[in-house]
């Protein structure tokens, strides 16, 4: 089924910078979910896009990366119990960190090492087990 016709709510990025992870540190408002914990660059769907043209126009809202489809290397589908997000992921170069800019979202971001993600407390819990399944899967 193409994904415009799958329904989801969004759509996340495990966006890798010279071999670490980017993740955002959230915004510390009422009624965000985590607030002011680490996030996947990505978020809600807008209208009737696809879960790709999802993930890479948050990408460059975020964090100002202007990825292409051509960038994304892996996609998985988690269905939760608020709705299906779909995941993928990205792997460039460390000369690549100059070109992040953080967006109108989030206090700031840092590249951490993959491994280190999953044990980490401040990080949104099921992006941690998102990336515990692709480390498992030794996409890193």
């Amino acid at each position: 089924m193409p994904d415009t016709e799958r329904p989801f709510l969004g759509a996340k990025l495990l966006l890798h910078i010279g071999g670490r992870l980017l993740l955002i540190r959230r915004d510390v408002i009422g009624g965000l979910i985590h607030p002011g914990a680490l996030d996947l660059p990505g978020g809600g769907r807008e209208g009737n896009e696809s879960a790709e043209a999802c993930v890479l126009r948050e990408t460059h809202e975020e964090v100002g990366l202007a990825l292409t489809a051509g960038d994304l290397s892996w996609r998985a589908w988690y269905d939760w119990p608020d709705g299906a997000t779909c995941y993928f992921a990205a792997h460039l170069g460390s000369e690549m960190r100059g070109a992040v800019r953080l967006g109108s979202e989030g206090t700031g971001w840092q590249l951490i090492r993959p491994e280190a993600v999953p044990h980490r407390g401040d990080v949104v819990p099921r992006f941690r087990d998102v990336v515990r399944a692709y480390l498992a899967e030794g996409r890193f």
